[in-house]
């Protein structure tokens, strides 16, 4: 059987029947080709338990994480259950047991960091980091991820009457094409609107053609990841941030900070868009770790 075409017949199952994130579907397409790669055009139909677990083995040595190894699995196994179930493959994975990866913490900037990089990122000789500005702002208001964060248009903002005035609410397309409606906070809609009325209008009129995106670069089309990682990162540099700074990591500052502030962790999960609470719980680590270091400093005989 033809590996390629095995291939993308499974990433097309992925992507039309389960309706999976590009993303997603791209991180199956890398672990399938490192597969493709140890195996040297073997027909898959050969493949059996003892080569599942050179090929394991191959990875360690290549110095993976038993995180990374593990999701390589699965991978593998989604693969050959998709074989077997279509063309009545033999399944050479189900001897696999998963090795124990170390849960490893999300780390969080702390309030001060986060401010720091969010003045640093608008140059008041360079307009457009006035976007840039609003992106930061965005990104702490709504936990939202970087691929949420260049996919909202401009329309997914609205306002809501409350009996506390009015909110600005924001529609989040997120893993699976869910999507999610958060609120954002004065400081993203002002920055926002600032950015919406003083530089957005004159970028648009430079694209080929219109565009609902919110946030567009200086050619006037959506602004892609890449820039958004960068943007991320010279704002960190700016303000003299040395920790690990990504986009990611203002959703696990958002997370962690709402938990810190006393927010349930029900309403946490619905605002990070996770379809399980379970994955919510991995930030109540973070607060307990913080509770369990101030006993320790605080308590006579904590030690």
């Amino acid at each position: 059987m033809n590996y390629d075409l095995a291939t993308e017949a499974f990433l097309n199952h992925l992507q039309i029947e389960r309706g999976l994130a590009k993303n997603t579907i791209a991180a199956y397409k890398r672990d399938l080709a490192k597969f493709s790669s140890f195996l040297k055009d073997k027909d898959l139909r050969s493949v059996t338990p003892e080569e599942i677990t050179r090929f394991e083995a191959s990875l360690r040595v290549d110095n993976l994480s038993t995180g990374t190894i593990n999701r390589i699995d699965s991978t593998l196994r989604s693969f050959f259950k998709h074989l077997q179930a279509e063309h009545g493959l033999a399944d050479p994975t189900l001897e696999i047991a998963s090795g124990k990866s170390v849960r490893r913490l999300p780390k969080a900037l702390t309030i001060t960091q986060i401010l720091a990089m969010i003045e640093s990122a608008y140059i008041e000789s360079e307009p457009i980091t006035l976007r840039d500005q609003a992106m930061l702002e965005l990104l702490y208001s709504s936990g939202a991820r970087v691929s949420e964060l260049i996919g909202i248009n401009v329309n997914d903002l609205s306002t809501t009457a409350t009996s506390d005035g009015e909110i600005t609410t924001l529609k989040l397309r997120g893993k699976g094409s869910k999507e999610r409606i958060v609120p954002l906070g004065s400081f993203a809609t002002k920055a926002i609107e600032n950015y919406c009325v003083r530089i957005r209008p004159d970028l648009v009129t430079k694209g080929r053609e219109s565009t609902s995106a919110l946030f567009v670069n200086a050619r006037g089309g959506r602004i892609s990841r890449q820039s958004a990682w960068q943007m991320v990162l010279n704002s960190a540099k700016a303000a003299g941030v040395t920790d690990h700074v990504s986009p990611h990591v203002f959703r696990h500052s958002y997370a962690t900070h709402l938990l810190d502030g006393g927010a349930d962790i029900r309403v946490v999960q619905e605002l990070l868009g996770h379809a399980s609470v379970t994955t919510t719980q991995i930030y109540t680590l973070i607060t307990i770790d913080k509770v369990r270091e101030s006993y320790s400093l605080a308590h006579p005989r904590a030690k």
